[in-house]
């Protein structure tokens, strides 16, 4: 163990994580009371970071005494103490740069303040907001990122699927002919591949596309099917219908740019697989541009959302484009959406709800923290499939990065798991316009 720190926590981490103060082992935990105040303020509302104050402040109340300001409070085995930093104190260094009476100043101030009191321990603030650490770095105060769920390889979202060359002829002539495929003992990359992995085999004369089956331990044949109406366009797209057709791969990834086909994959799938499941779930976080709250639009809480959800009912009407208009498969979502046993929402909306025999899509997920994912997973009851949509490259929560988005952390902990699957599109099949944009602006 190193020597015992100081840690000042800012109200992003908390909002990031409510079960924070469980992940700085033995150090003690300072939270200035412009914290708590700024706390206060996202404590009503139904999104997921007014959840999480409520959260956090629930917590703060079962540990809270009268020494939270003077000796303060055990937070468990193996943890330290947590404190609570009142309002005024001394710090010369940052009211001079900064004489701003701010809540971020004043988080720098008590940062100091410690600094200066305990000079023989290291005092280090903890913060998501750049701008803060660049402050705190400007006058000599120690800070960092909250980085307990960072993924350190996103090597992975920036390639294709692997193409496996030299394979011998014969075998992928078996993969054909056999219908369960070939034991993977037989493979030479058998230690390279996570389950339900999808790849393409090639010899000197012919090719085939292929995935590790881990439920029969088997690399089989992964076929180009139609799911209502929408045909796959190129390998990575057959190999997302191959795992979004599974019922036994319960959990789903598809990460990609705009105009992979992410969404649109899904929601075909899920209609294709309608007899499986008693609804079909769409939804996608609400993220108000500029983090500025949604509140002050016109509506109810259905209407304020609308504009939001917009783009997946984009999705749903190519869907129905590919059929005629007044045709059984038209006809069929109409009644779904009726009866409600197709929804599409927003992800607030959802929370508290059991979801089970549902096939449920999470759209833009990389705007999720880790522990909003974790919250939507553990929610899943029997019979569901989750299938989480995104691109790591197009984040709009200010604190969350392509290295400490959920989707991201989901993927890096699920990728050995059976009943998990993850697949990169990384051809746009939008437009050559599209195409030319996300590339190059």
């Amino acid at each position: 163990m190193g020597t015992k720190k100081n840690f000042v926590l800012d109200t992003n981490v908390i909002l990031h994580d409510y079960n924070c103060l469980k992940n700085f082992q033995e150090n003690d935990i300072y939270l200035p009371l412009v914290v708590l105040e700024e706390l206060d303020k996202f404590k009503k509302g139904n999104e997921q970071i007014n959840f999480n104050a409520r959260e956090f402040v629930r917590e703060l109340d079962t540990l809270t005494s009268d020494e939270i300001f003077s000796k303060g409070v055990k937070l468990g085995e193996g943890l330290g103490r947590l404190f609570v930093v009142t309002g005024q104190v001394e710090a010369p260094e940052v009211w001079a740069a900064f004489p701003a009476k701010k809540p971020d100043h004043f988080i720098l101030a008590a940062t100091e303040f410690l600094a200066s009191k305990y000079p023989k321990m290291k005092t280090v603030l903890v913060t998501k907001d750049v701008n803060l650490r660049m402050k705190a770095r400007s006058i000599g105060l120690l800070c960092e990122d909250y980085i307990t769920d960072k993924v350190v390889n996103v090597d992975v979202f920036e390639k294709s699927n692997e193409i496996f060359e030299n394979i011998d002829p014969a075998l992928i002539d078996r993969i054909y002919s056999s219908k369960e495929g070939i034991d993977l003992s037989e493979f030479d990359f058998k230690d390279l591949i996570h389950p339900n992995e999808c790849f393409v085999l090639k010899s000197d004369r012919n090719t085939v596309l292929a995935r590790y089956n881990p439920f029969t331990h088997s690399i089989c044949r992964v076929m180009k099917g139609k799911n209502y109406g929408i045909e796959p366009r190129n390998a990575e797209q057959s190999f997302a219908f191959e795992i979004l057709n599974d019922p036994n791969v319960k959990l789903v990834a598809l990460t990609g740019k705009a105009g992979t086909g992410k969404t649109l994959l899904a929601l075909a799938a899920a209609l294709g697989k309608l007899t499986d499941y008693k609804q079909i779930l769409l939804a996608r976080p609400v993220v108000a541009l500029s983090n500025k709250d949604i509140g002050f639009l016109p509506g109810d809480a259905q209407e304020k959302v609308a504009p939001y959800m917009q783009p997946l009912f984009d999705n749903l009407n190519v869907i129905k484009r590919q059929f005629a208009a007044n045709s059984t498969e038209v006809k069929r979502i109409e009644d779904m959406q009726k009866s409600e046993q197709l929804v599409i929402e927003a992800l607030a909306f959802i929370r508290g709800r059991s979801l089970s025999e549902m096939y449920c899509i999470i759209d833009e997920a990389q705007n999720l923290t880790p522990n909003e994912i974790k919250t939507i997973i553990t929610r899943a009851g029997e019979g569901t499939k989750m299938v989480f949509t995104g691109d790591i490259q197009q984040i709009d929560q200010p604190y969350l990065d392509s290295q400490s988005n959920g989707l991201v952390y989901m993927i890096d902990r699920m990728k050995d798991q059976k009943i998990f699957a993850h697949v990169n599109l990384v051809k746009g099949e939008r437009s050559e316009l599209s195409e030319l944009a996300s590339n190059l602006l």
